[in-house]
């Protein structure tokens, strides 16, 4: 009887960062360590899933007897916590130099090793035992003569806090996380790693399929064959790593990729096999003045092959972040991240674009500034990204982010591309927008004025100003067009105002009236909300009393209406057509209003205006708008209605058109 340096309690506190999962793979490792080709996890189940026997054997060296006092008594004196996921330079011994061997207590109550090992040419076979009451003692039997292969057992008995269902879930998956990489590492050497006899498939966890290239230093004709596998998922504790394999399959060293802790979710393994490795110093460096015998660091064949896998890795991360950049942009729309944008509006839907734009090229540029980030802080990111770009600043943006992440000269030229590009871009976008605006008031005027393409009001007027209702105000959101009941309509508004269902009654003779278009802009900053009803008339129909009258319902009913008679709530009313009829009742109504110093104003009282306007007056104020744009930009607008066309196919283009709302 053996009895270890501190007590039971001590060992427990010492080994209380582990947890099951931790635990099993450091008994994995273990005879991994013990230069195994081949550890299995071998379990019974009964009916209802609880595990009555579980095993871990390997076909390693076994545990030497003369060795018990360094495998069973941890190399420590106190009962300072160890750490399971302390890093190591060398994938070739990774567990906790027999401390490991002690964690069964997160899941059992006693384990058993049964080990045969090799001596003098002999094989030995002997049993130790520990139990959970007495961790720090363990008891050891007489080794004896055996003809049995070498390797380890380690049984154990009272499992608790795992069952078979854990297996086929927690287990696997973290076996994979955990050996996947080491066991790619080793496949040349048929490493496995087995559960009730069946290999872990860890093939899941690879991204598309495994990449085999050579490089070959020209000068001196040094071939590096190269094995490169993405993971989906980041591993347990092992980083995106280089491991630099000689002419006989052994691992050498291993290094971290220049892309770690990167923000990216970029996790990727290098196998690196060269005849090189075969006489390879790796404790000289660049900068180290030992003289090396044989190949090191300094070595022009070494500084070729870093640079190329680099630039490979740099390629390969390319296309990941910029197809994972729509997973971004969706995770910070969920966030409520960005900016309030009217996307109704043309102009708002640019900026956005052009926000979204930013945060995709700056993520590509350098993951790690949206890493990390709480809901506040994403808000805050983007607020400050959008006020630059509003700006003429975003040569400062360049500047503060040299500050705040760590930019090489690849990422600086990519950064001042996307800011020059970015700029470029909305210059074009704000180009192809009033080109299209013109392009709309070109064939609106067809529709309006061209008689041979016989327009209507329902199939032609009615749909181009759906599409295109800025000509009436550009910060409008359009609620209905053509809503067959004012009932529908005003439930869509108080809807787009307040959310949710609620239910909206219409007691008035002309409830079954038809708005046009009914469009509302809501001011959160004044606490306002303004409202526009649009009655539009076909070419052919002249505007008079009849017309005007009809409008006057719309008012009533809406006068009638709770909903709509907030004191922060305004509405105008437009009646719209190509000309007055003969009567001069218009006039009349224009005269009347004239105090109101207003244009085309027929009516005003309190918060509610008709006006009365001409098609004509319309484009002409579109006209005087976007003169000095028109003028900079130098639009050909004879060139934007293109070849002659029928009224269907001006409405039927209005998909595509930038300026549609």
């Amino acid at each position: 009887m053996t009895q270890i340096q501190i007590t039971t309690p001590g060992v427990k506190k010492a080994l209380s960062r582990y947890n099951p999962l931790l635990a099993i793979a450091e008994y994995v490792w273990n005879g991994f360590d013990a230069k195994a080709s081949c550890v299995e996890l071998v379990f019974e189940a009964n009916e209802i899933g609880y595990i009555t026997k579980f095993a871990i054997k390997d076909n390693g060296y076994g545990i030497p007897f003369d060795k018990l006092g360094t495998k069973f008594v941890p190399l420590f004196e106190s009962d300072k916590v160890i750490d399971p996921n302390a890093k190591t330079i060398n994938s070739a011994i990774h567990g906790k130099n027999g401390v490991g061997r002690l964690t069964f207590f997160h899941f059992a109550n006693n384990a058993t090793w049964e080990t045969v090992y090799q001596s003098d040419h002999k094989r030995y076979k002997y049993r130790i035992q520990i139990d959970v009451e007495k961790l720090n003692t363990y008891s050891a039997e007489e080794s004896s003569e055996t003809q049995e292969q070498t390797g380890t057992i380690v049984s154990f008995e009272g499992i608790k806090a795992i069952t078979s269902h854990n297996f086929e879930t927690d287990i696997k998956d973290f076996l994979m996380r955990e050996f996947g990489w080491f066991l790619e590492l080793n496949s040349s050497k048929q490493f496995a790693l087995k559960i009730n006899g069946s290999a872990l498939d860890y093939s899941s966890m690879i991204r598309g399929t495994r990449e085999k290239f050579t490089l070959t230093h020209s000068p001196t004709q040094t071939p590096f064959e190269i094995k490169y596998v993405q993971w989906n998922e980041k591993l347990n504790e092992e980083y995106s790593r280089y491991y630099f394999i000689d002419s006989s399959d052994n691992e050498l060293f291993k290094e971290t990729t220049t892309l770690n802790n990167k923000g990216d979710h970029f996790y990727h393994s290098v196998y690196i096999k060269s005849k090189l490795f075969d006489n390879f110093n790796m404790t000289v460096d660049e900068t180290s003045d030992q003289t090396a015998f044989g190949h090191s660091r300094r070595d022009d064949e070494y500084k070729y092959l870093k640079t190329e896998v680099d630039k490979f890795l740099r390629r390969k991360r390319k296309p990941f972040l910029k197809a994972y950049t729509d997973k971004l942009i969706a995770e910070l729309e969920s966030d409520n991240a960005f900016p309030k944008y009217n996307l109704s509006n043309a102009w708002d839907s640019t900026r956005k674009n052009e926000l979204e734009n930013i945060v995709k090229g700056l993520y590509q540029i350098e993951p790690k500034i949206f890493s990390g980030l709480n809901i506040e802080q994403k808000k805050t990111l983007l607020a400050l990204l959008d006020l630059v770009m509003d700006s003429d600043e975003k040569d400062k943006l360049f500047t503060i982010l040299q500050e705040v992440v760590d930019l090489d000269a690849t990422d600086r030229t990519e950064l001042a591309e996307l800011l020059k590009t970015s700029r470029l871009s909305r210059i074009i976008s704000t180009i192809k927008l009033i080109q299209d605006r013109y392009k709309t008031v070109a064939e609106l005027k067809e529709l309006l004025f061209n008689k041979d393409l016989k327009a209507n009001e329902k199939d032609h007027l009615q749909k181009m100003i759906e599409k295109h209702y800025w000509l009436f105000g550009e910060q409008y959101h359009l609620v209905t067009a053509a809503e067959p009941k004012f009932e529908e309509a005003l439930k869509k508004w108080v809807h787009l105002l307040r959310g949710g269902d609620e239910k909206v009654t219409v007691n008035h003779p002309d409830k079954l009236g038809e708005m046009d278009i009914f469009a509302v802009r809501q001011d959160l900053l004044n606490n306002t909300v303004k409202n526009v009803v649009v009655e539009l008339k076909s070419p052919k129909t002249t505007l008079g009393k009849e017309q005007y009258d009809q409008v006057m319902k719309y008012l009533d009913v809406i006068l009638k209406q709770p909903e709509c008679n907030a004191h922060n709530m305004s509405w105008e009313f437009y009646l719209v057509g190509n000309a007055f009829d003969s009567s001069g009742y218009l006039d009349l109504l224009f005269q009347n209003a004239k105090n109101h110093g207003e244009p085309f104003l027929a009516f005003k009282t309190d918060r509610y205006k008709i006006y009365v306007k001409k098609w004509s007056e319309i484009l002409s104020d579109f006209e005087l708008r976007h003169k000095f744009l028109n003028d900079k930009l130098e639009v050909e607008r004879d060139k934007l209605l293109g070849k002659a066309q029928t009224a269907d196919d001006i409405i039927r283009k209005q998909n595509d058109n930038h300026a549609a709302q």
